[in-house]
């Protein structure tokens, strides 16, 4: 009998492997197989308590194999060419379906002198992208109960003279508030002095520009909404927002290789920014790297260092809510305003558009470099650029290729692997 087992086994395996090519009847042959080898190892006499002992990896076949190898040539087959074609130059990491599928690093650290090739490990400042972060420690402070949504901003920043604004208005874009950069260009006159977000606030106070709208009334994109996030946070804690977050946010995440950029302490700025991967503006006389600025010294809205790979984490934070719980953390991907201005739409730090719908996203631009963070939940997608240019052409075509369903992979067996070369 355990002779004759042996023989249908080794049949099976035969018959298994000659119907490979469709996934369907694999699947049934690969369980009928499974439970003839189960009845057979029945007849065999094991010592007691050795369990049951099955030849697993002849059993299990990775169905997905091909379209993974499918889909990885076509990622890189485009990155290849968004490269040549658009400029790429920077760090790029795409995953799906819990697989990072490619990482790599195109281009140079000192574009205008072809120096030093980037890493994959190197950091970039993020510009804007930097704002989901800034939201993150908003919505754990509201999760340790230490402020609320609603709460008038004025509770945190007394002095701030400007009435009926709340949290989830900076948060979500509604609060009305003009632009600061055009406040600190008309007053603040010595432009090697760092700005901090205190002089930002005294600059409101003393001189009170026009709101662009009334509170809650629009959706209004602005910077000094998270700017003024990163002061409650301060206030709050006590912290200098810098501290707070590698505390609080990067280190729990492990994000190891992220800070927020911090000109504290600084009495005059420097020619250029001090990190390893420059940016740089482009004109049609080359590309020119990118200078120090005032503003760099106001956090919240922008100046964050990370890497691809720290971005990666955090998205994989997001998706299994690991970080915050579900019910608060999922709150930053609902749009905040009922009208969509422009077709557009935000959350908690993220960015909506009606033209690619369940998407959630945010770009950045500010002095030489643009990031791009874009994360398609439904499908499974995550896709991280980060460049050291000021070039956009790199924007647009990654639209197409998140949409690309010509090739669809199913969940990995194990979600979200954090396996990097």
């Amino acid at each position: 009998m355990i002779e004759k087992c042996g023989k249908n086994t080794e049949f099976f395996s035969i018959f298994v492997i000659s119907f490979m090519k469709n996934r369907f009847f694999s699947i049934l042959i690969v369980c009928f197989s499974l439970g003839l080898l189960v009845l057979c190892s029945c007849g065999r006499r094991h010592p007691r308590g050795s369990g049951l002992v099955l030849p697993v990896d002849s059993l299990f076949i990775d169905l997905s194999k091909d379209a993974v190898e499918k889909r990885t040539k076509k990622v890189e087959q485009f990155f290849t060419e968004l490269n040549k074609n658009a400029g790429l130059n920077g760090t790029v990491l795409y995953a799906e379906g819990g697989r990072v599928l490619y990482r790599h690093a195109f281009g140079w650290r000192r574009l205008n002198q072809r120096k030093e090739p980037i890493q994959i490990d190197d950091q970039f400042q993020l510009a804007s992208v930097s704002k989901m972060f800034t939201a993150e420690a908003v919505m754990l402070l509201h999760a340790q109960g230490k402020l609320d949504y609603d709460d008038p901003l004025t509770k945190y920043i007394p002095e701030f003279p400007y009435q009926g604004i709340t949290i989830r208005h900076l948060l979500n874009h509604r609060s009305g508030l003009s632009r600061y950069e055009t406040l600190a260009d008309e007053h603040w006159p010595d432009r090697t002095i760092p700005m901090t977000n205190e002089d930002v606030i005294d600059l409101f106070c003393k001189y009170r520009p026009e709101p662009y709208n009334k509170p809650g009334v629009t959706f209004h994109y602005t910077n000094v909404n998270y700017v003024l996030l990163a002061s409650v946070v301060e206030r709050i804690t006590g912290q200098h927002f810098e501290d707070f977050m590698k505390q609080q946010v990067f280190v729990p995440l492990g994000m190891d290789h992220s800070y927020i950029y911090s000109l504290r302490g600084v009495d005059r700025i420097k020619t250029y920014v001090e990190t390893a991967v420059q940016g740089h503006d482009l004109y049609k006389s080359g590309a020119r790297r990118a200078q120090e600025d005032y503003l760099n010294g106001v956090v919240g809205d922008k100046v964050m260092l990370s890497t691809v790979d720290d971005l990666y984490r955090f998205s994989v934070a997001l998706e299994n809510n690991s970080f915050l719980p579900e019910d608060i953390q999922q709150e930053a991907f609902v749009p905040g305003s009922e009208e969509w201005k422009r077709g557009e739409n935000y959350g908690f730090g993220w960015r909506m558009s009606d033209k690619h719908p369940n998407i959630v996203f945010h770009f950045g631009w500010w002095k030489g470099y643009r990031t791009f963070f874009i994360r398609y939940p439904e499908k499974g997608r995550t896709l991280i650029v980060l460049t050291n240019t000021s070039s956009s052409a790199v924007g647009d075509p990654l639209w197409d290729f998140l949409n690309d369903t010509t090739v669809q992979l199913p969940p990995a067996s194990v979600n979200a692997r954090l396996v990097f070369d």
